[in-house]
C-alpha cells in the first residue's frame, strides 16, 4: 500500500516537472522575442507565427499521441519526449549561425523548427500526463489536474525570473537552455518508475466507444470553448510580456507583470478543489471568463502602472482555472473517452493558440500600430515599415513596423553599432552580412529624422498593443456565454455531476 502511495506521488511530480519545463521554455521564449526581432529583423506577425508554431506542434502531437497512448504505454512516450526536448534546443541555438551563413529566411525556419520540435516534446508529455493523473486520482480529477497544471505558471515564474536575472548578462541561447533543468529532473524520476494503465484500458473500453463520445453535442461545445480558451490564455500569454513592456516602455516591467500573474495562477491552482465543490466546475469557468474579459479590457486601456497591475490581477485570476478545469470537466463527464477525449481537448486548445492566438494578436498589433502611425506621420511609417507584407486568415494583408528598425531607434543605434563591431571582429566584412549592412545603411539616413520619428513610432507601438488587448477581450466574453448555456442545460438535467466510467 505504501509503495502505491509513493508511486502516485512520484508520478504526479514527474508529470508536474514536464509542464514546468514547458513553462520555462515558453516564458524565456517570450522574453527573447525582442532579441529575435532585433537580431534577425522579424515583424510582430512573423514573431507571432514562430511562437504559434510551437503551439501548432503541441496541438497536433497531443491529438496524434493520445490515439496511441493507451496502446504504446505512458513510459515509452515520456522517454521519447525527453529526447526531443534536447534536440529542440540544438536546432534553436543554431539560428545565429544559420542566419550568418544562409540569411534571414533560413533563420526564421530554424527558429520555427526548433520551437515546433520543443512543442512536439511538450505535446507528447501532455498526451500522457493528463490521462495519467486522471487514472491516478479518479475520484478527484479536477483538483489534481489543477495541481498538475500549476507546473505551467510555476515554470513561467522561473523562466521570467531567470530572464530578469540573466537577460542582460548572457546570450539568449544560454537563456533558452535553462529549460533543460526540469527536463533532467523529470527524466531521472521516470526512468525508474512503473506506470499504470489508463482508466479506460483497465475497464476494457474500445476505441470505437472512445470515439463515439464525440457524438455528444455537449462535448462538441466543450471542444469549441476550448479553442477559445487556447486563443485567450496561451495566445495572449505568448505576447503579454512584449505588450505590457511596450505599454510601460520597459521590457523588465513587462516581465515582472508576467511573473506576477504566473504567481497568482501557481498559488490559486492548488485551491481549485474547494472552489469547485462550492460553485461547480462550470460556475468556476463562467466566473473566470467574465474576469478574463474585464481584465483584458482594462489592460488595453491602461495608461498608468497602478491600473495595469489591477488589470493583470483581474486577468491573472480569470485565466487561472481555464485549462485544467476544462480537462477536468471532460474527464468527469466523458470518462469513457480515455486519453482520446482529453487529448483532443488539449490539442484543440494548442492548435487554436498557434494558428489563431499567436499570429492573430501579432497581426492586430501590426494593424493598429501601422494605421496609427500612418495618420500621425506617414513619413515615419515609410521609414520604419517592414519590407515584408503579412496576412492573417481572411483579413487584408498589411505591412507592419520592422522590429529591428524600431529597436535601433529606441537606443539610437547603440546596439547596432555593437553588432557591427562584433561582426567585424570576426574578420568578416560588413557587406558579407546583408541584414546588418542593410540596417546600417538604412540608419545612416533614418537617424537624421530620429527626433521627429521617436514619438510617432512610440505612440504607434503603444496604441497597437492596447487595441490588440481590447479586441481580444471579446473572446472570453463569448466564452462566458457558452459556459452560461452549459450551466442552464445541466441545471435542467438535475445539476452537474461527475460520471463513473462504469455507467
Amino acid at each position: 500500500m505504501e509503495h502505491t502511495i509513493i508511486n502516485r506521488k512520484r508520478l504526479l511530480w514527474a508529470s508536474f516537472f514536464t509542464i514546468v519545463a514547458a513553462g520555462i521554455g515558453f516564458a524565456v521564449r517570450g522574453a527573447v522575442l525582442v532579441d529575435w526581432g532585433n537580431q534577425f529583423g522579424f515583424t510582430m506577425t512573423e514573431l507571432g507565427t514562430i511562437t504559434g508554431g510551437g503551439f501548432v506542434g503541441f496541438g497536433v502531437i497531443i491529438i496524434i499521441f493520445s490515439l496511441i497512448a493507451d496502446k504504446v504505454g505512458y513510459k515509452p512516450l515520456i522517454i521519447l519526449a525527453f529526447i526531443l526536448h534536447f534536440l529542440s534546443l540544438l536546432i534553436t541555438i543554431a539560428t545565429a549561425y544559420i542566419f550568418e551563413t544562409m540569411g534571414r529566411e533560413a533563420a526564421y525556419w530554424c527558429l520555427y523548427s526548433g520551437t515546433f520540435l520543443f512543442a512536439v516534446g511538450n505535446g507528447i508529455c501532455e498526451s500522457v500526463i493528463n490521462p495519467l493523473v486522471a487514472s491516478l486520482f479518479p475520484k478527484n480529477k479536477t483538483h489534481y489536474l489543477n495541481i498538475l497544471h500549476a507546473g505551467w505558471p510555476g515554470g513561467m515564474i522561473l523562466g521570467g525570473l531567470l530572464s530578469i536575472a540573466f537577460h542582460e548578462i548572457v546570450s539568449w541561447e544560454i537563456l533558452m537552455s535553462f529549460f533543460l533543468i526540469p527536463v533532467l529532473i523529470y527524466g531521472a524520476m521516470i526512468f525508474k518508475e512503473k506506470f499504470p494503465i489508463s482508466e479506460a484500458k483497465k475497464a476494457g473500453i474500445s476505441y470505437k466507444v472512445m470515439l463515439l463520445q464525440f457524438a455528444s453535442p455537449i462535448l462538441i461545445l466543450l471542444v469549441c470553448l476550448q479553442a477559445l480558451v487556447g486563443y485567450v490564455e496561451l495566445g495572449t500569454d505568448s505576447w503579454i510580456q512584449n505588450i505590457t513592456g511596450t505599454i510601460l516602455e520597459s521590457g523588465t516591467k513587462g516581465v515582472m507583470l508576467f511573473v506576477y500573474t504566473s504567481a497568482l495562477m501557481f498559488v490559486l491552482r492548488f485551491f481549485a478543489g474547494p472552489i469547485v465543490h462550492r460553485i461547480s466546475p462550470l460556475g468556476l469557468l463562467f466566473i473566470s471568463s467574465v474576469l478574463g474579459a474585464i481584465g483584458l479590457f482594462i489592460l488595453g486601456n491602461s495608461t498608468t502602472g497602478i491600473v495595469m497591475v489591477l488589470a493583470v490581477t483581474i486577468y491573472g485570476i480569470g485565466k487561472t482555472f481555464f485549462w485544467p478545469t476544462m480537462l477536468g470537466v471532460v474527464g468527469e463527464r466523458f470518462p469513457k473517452g480515455g486519453a482520446i477525449t482529453m487529448g483532443v481537448i488539449g490539442g484543440v486548445g494548442m492548435l487554436s493558440a498557434g494558428l489563431l492566438g499567436g499570429p492573430g494578436i501579432g497581426y492586430k498589433q501590426d494593424y493598429f500600430a501601422s494605421e496609427s502611425i500612418k495618420i500621425e506621420s506617414s513619413e515615419s511609417y515609410n521609414r520604419y515599415k517592414s519590407d515584408h507584407e503579412n496576412s492573417f486568415l481572411f483579413f487584408a494583408p498589411i505591412t507592419g513596423l520592422d522590429a529591428s528598425k524600431v529597436a535601433v531607434l529606441n537606443d539610437h543605434g547603440k546596439e547596432l553599432h555593437h553588432d557591427i563591431q562584433r561582426w567585424e571582429n570576426t574578420g568578416k566584412q560588413l557587406g558579407d552580412n546583408k541584414s546588418l549592412s542593410g540596417l546600417s545603411l538604412w540608419w545612416k539616413d533614418a537617424k537624421n529624422y530620429a527626433s521627429e520619428d521617436e514619438t510617432p513610432v512610440l505612440n504607434a507601438g503603444f496604441y497597437g498593443a492596447g487595441k490588440a488587448l481590447i479586441v481580444t477581450a471579446i473572446v472570453p466574453a463569448v466564452m462566458a456565454i457558452g459556459y452560461l448555456i452549459l450551466m442552464v442545460y445541466f441545471k435542467r438535467k438535475g445539476g452537474y455531476k461527475s460520471l463513473d466510467i462504469e455507467t
